[in-house]
């Protein structure tokens, strides 16, 4: 089935789809987000100081932002099956070579090269999706590929730090590997060839088609949307687990449930906001969520010390809200190119997506201050204020990406 039907159900092969795309999504995410859980025992077991752990984390994202402007010139002359398994092995092997590192810069390099290829994946997805699947449908199949952070955050967080205090630090990395390669067998088996933009093909240089897809000034309305949202997303990340231990007083043992919680709540939320995604107004769903996250994130980053339940429970309202503007928006956006621009217009996107991550992190670093080891964070506020004006900057914009959409419509 085609982007053409119509049809508001899932033959037996989308869900096929929907579920490789799901768990590709899952281990990408998973090995992203057990950095983070494996600071502590990187830094004191490979002797790193917070900046060069900083930097290790920030490898992955901006040789992956490189890697989507590289790879989009020809993300649309090949089948799009053939270039998923292409990089989701390049990420098998970049994640074993973590596994195998023994120094920081080994470490280092390894992030970067399952970055050049673990970036690209998440652009090919939303391409293969955009063409198997109707915007009627896209709401709700974003939603469970979508959902990989939830299970990032609900599975990835506890097993690997699990496994790393069992085995080392290198165990969760291999954990990641031995998912992937049986996840990447399946594609091989059930996905079929995803190919039907070759035969509407009009550049013919890689650099051509890149250009000719930035050169369109709907394109670039869709990417300096998806910029922003990532600058307004990831400003708030890099701080989230100090600010709960320093500012809020959740202890180091509590955090583990802290995220559980989150990510449970977003494996419950996802799907809900991908129906109603597909049901109402994608733009109305995005503001109100936008304003929603907008009201959280303010009161949230005022806070002192709260007990643990009410800090739980803030977390899940950011993340419902953060979450809910995520699912319409990428639906919205991934309307806006052609079948024959489709891979080039979502590799320059994600890759926009992972450099603003990038950016906002290091922003945030430069504004939020602390004085001390232990004492609380200062300025985090003035982070969520920001994260205010670029969101009411970003409904804006959305009102123009779905104005474009209607239209082509």
């Amino acid at each position: 089935m085609t982007a053409q039907s119509q049809s508001s159900t899932f033959t037996s092969y989308q869900k096929i789809v929907i579920f490789l795309l799901a768990v590709t999504q899952f281990t990408v995410i998973l090995d992203f987000m057990v950095m983070s859980p494996l600071g502590d025992i990187l830094m004191k077991s490979l002797s790193l100081s917070p900046k060069d752990f900083g930097i290790a984390v920030s490898a992955y994202a901006f040789s992956a932002g490189v890697s989507g402007l590289l790879t989009a010139g020809f993300a649309d002359k090949f089948d799009r099956k053939k270039l998923l398994l292409f990089f989701y092995i390049g990420f098998i092997l970049g994640t074993a070579f973590c596994g195998l590192a023994h120094t920081y810069v080994q470490l280092v390099a390894a992030r970067i090269i399952t970055g050049l290829f673990g970036g690209v994946i998440s652009s090919i997805s939303m391409a293969i999706i955009t063409d198997l699947f109707s915007l009627q449908q896209r709401g709700r199949v974003m939603g469970f590929v979508q959902m990989g952070f939830g299970a990032s955050q609900v599975l990835g967080v506890p097993i690997g730090l699990y496994l790393a205090n069992i085995w080392g630090w290198e165990a969760p990395f291999w954990l990641v590997v031995g998912l992937a390669v049986i996840i990447a067998v399946l594609i091989a088996v059930k996905l079929k060839p995803v190919n039907q933009h070759l035969s509407i093909q009009r550049d013919k240089s890689a650099l051509a088609h890149l250009w000719h897809t930035v050169a369109q000034k709907k394109h670039r309305i869709g990417f300096t949307s998806t910029a922003l949202l990532s600058i307004g997303g990831f400003m708030m990340m890099p701080f989230g687990s100090a600010f709960a231990v320093n500012n809020l007083g959740v202890s180091e043992s509590q955090l583990p449930m802290l995220f559980m919680v989150s990510g449970i709540s977003s494996l419950i939320i996802l799907p809900l906001v991908g129906r109603m995604s597909d049901k109402i107004s994608k733009l109305n769903l995005f503001a109100f969520a936008s304003i929603w996250m907008m009201l959280v994130c303010v009161v949230y980053t005022n806070l002192a010390v709260t007990p643990l339940v009410w800090v739980m429970l803030l977390n899940v309202l950011m993340m419902a809200g953060i979450m809910s503007r995520m699912i319409p928006s990428q639906a919205l956006t991934s309307a806006i190119p052609e079948l024959a621009d489709r891979g080039a217009f979502m590799s320059i996107n994600a890759s926009l997506q992972q450099i603003s991550g990038g950016v906002a992190a290091a922003v945030s670093g430069l504004i939020v201050t602390q004085n001390g080891k232990g004492q609380p964070l200062e300025h985090y506020n003035l982070v969520a204020y920001i994260i205010v004006v670029i969101s009411i900057i970003s409904i804006l914009l959305m009102r123009r990406v779905n104005t474009l959409v209607l239209a082509k419509r």
